[in-house]
């Protein structure tokens, strides 16, 4: 089918049917009562788009601290070094005598 006249032809029958000056019953009425109305407030839409607007900083945040935690080594107690060297007894007598202090 061709483009022009499909165009000419709706045109056509655009101008035949000219829009109504004809206003439906009340209608300024009903639209200034629904501006002076107030707006109810969507609490679950309000959350919900906070949250999504929280998560990409979480994430963000979450991101850096694993990276952080497998990039800085962690600093060694040296109850840890002296148990390591001498064996679990050492170990154990070190958890009992932080555990009178």
């Amino acid at each position: 089918m061709n483009h022009t006249e499909l165009h000419k032809k709706l045109i056509a029958v655009a101008r035949a049917n000219p829009p109504s000056d004809r206003v439906p019953y009340a209608f300024e009425k009903r639209i200034m009562a629904r501006l002076v109305a107030p707006v109810p407030v969507d609490l679950g839409a309000l959350w919900s788009r906070l949250l999504w607007r929280a998560a990409t900083p979480c994430v963000a945040l979450m991101v850096l601290l694993g990276v952080c935690s497998f990039a800085i080594r962690p600093i060694e107690d040296p109850a840890d070094q002296l148990a390591a060297a001498l064996g679990n007894s050492v170990q154990l007598a070190v958890d009992h005598f932080d555990e009178e202090r």
